[in-house]
């Protein structure tokens, strides 16, 4: 097990990597501790969460709702949990989001962390203290910043993983080495998927790598005045279309992620938005596909990321390097219409 605390603004989140599910027992009481976890989650690993006071929730993007969390705080009042209470959250993003929103709100914020089950958890949705549901198609759009006091990486809880929940995942490994690390990038042309599933040791260096990666960027801009923003690379088309099309998170996002890096060639002279694409490809991610440009660039205009005027779009100069460009939604129509009809 690798230990290692990184510091925010308002607390220190401590990451324990290549860890033991059971080592969760030294970091919080089993008498004041609520877990939040899914249906899937629990139904595959009953004998961790034995002993454990467990709230199950049923699975899925459609469940990440304000109702699910009233639901969540309705069972958190009858157990009588307090404000020196624990929630841990076990499960991929969908429960990481709602568990930490949840323990934000919950007695005006308690204590919380995370033993994140899935690739995309592991490597991105558990990090930097974003929390929260959606509202209908729009999503995160209720939430917080506040950061967990640890994650917890236990590895085992990835062989019951889906091999479309791995590729899920390997969608923000691909953002991340496409705005901040070039090397990686040349990493995973030199592996495949299977590589990461059969070799513990360079799965965990994969997972250290990226989400040290992400705590830096947040450490340096924790409420996204900044270069946190690049973190978005991909997601304001991504998010345009997820919910709508009903398309699994990492997918979205990588179809977001072509869309950006053509916008750079075209913007920026970027040489490499074909080779960016043929990487999503190879790890079974989708670069293209069909949808209704009008409906996307509407949706666009109630991003987050917004303003009356333009959007903060994430661009590539080059691989390894992202900057935040403010764009009209004029001039970003003519590639997200041409590549719409693309697949």
């Amino acid at each position: 097990m690798t230990k290692k605390n990184i510091a925010f603004s308002t607390a220190t989140t401590s990451f324990y990597f290549d860890a033991s599910f059971d080592h969760l027992e030294k970091l919080v009481s089993r008498d004041n501790t609520f877990i939040i976890t899914d249906e899937n989650i629990f139904s595959k690993n009953q004998r961790k969460f034995r002993g454990w006071s467990t709230i199950v929730v049923k699975p899925g993007e459609e469940h990440k709702t304000q109702h699910s969390v009233d639901n969540i705080i309705g069972q958190l009042v009858q157990a009588g949990a307090n404000r020196k209470s624990c929630i841990v959250g076990v499960g991929g993003g969908i429960i990481t989001d709602m568990a930490g929103y949840v323990a934000g709100i919950y007695m005006r914020g308690v204590q919380f962390g995370f033993v994140p089950t899935s690739i995309l958890a592991m490597v991105d949705a558990s990090i930097g203290g974003k929390n929260g549901v959606d509202v209908g198609v729009y999503k995160n759009m209720v939430g917080l910043i506040r950061q967990p006091s640890f994650l917890l990486y236990d590895y085992s809880l990835l062989k019951s993983l889906p091999k479309e929940e791995w590729v899920n995942g390997f969608a923000e490994i691909i953002k991340h080495a496409c705005i901040k690390d070039a090397a990686m990038f040349k990493l995973l042309e030199q592996h495949k998927l299977t590589d990461f599933q059969k070799d513990k040791v360079l799965l965990n260096k994969l997972i250290q790598r990226n989400a040290l990666l992400k705590s830096k960027v947040v450490q340096q801009d924790e409420f996204e005045q900044g270069d946190r923003k690049l973190l978005n690379f991909g997601h304001t088309l991504g998010h345009a279309i997820e919910n709508t099309y009903k398309l699994p998170h990492g997918h979205a996002v990588t179809i977001g992620m072509v869309i950006a890096a053509y916008i750079s060639r075209d913007m920026l002279g970027l040489k490499d938005a074909d080779k960016i694409a043929f990487l999503i490809i190879k790890y079974g991610l989708t670069a293209f596909f069909r949808f209704n440009a009008d409906k996307a660039l509407e949706m666009m205009k109630s991003d987050k990321k917004a303003t009356k005027k333009d959007i903060q779009y994430v661009l590539l100069e080059k691989i390894g390097k992202g900057i935040v460009k403010p764009l009209t939604i004029e001039q970003i129509a003519p590639v997200v219409q041409q590549l719409a009809t693309t697949n």
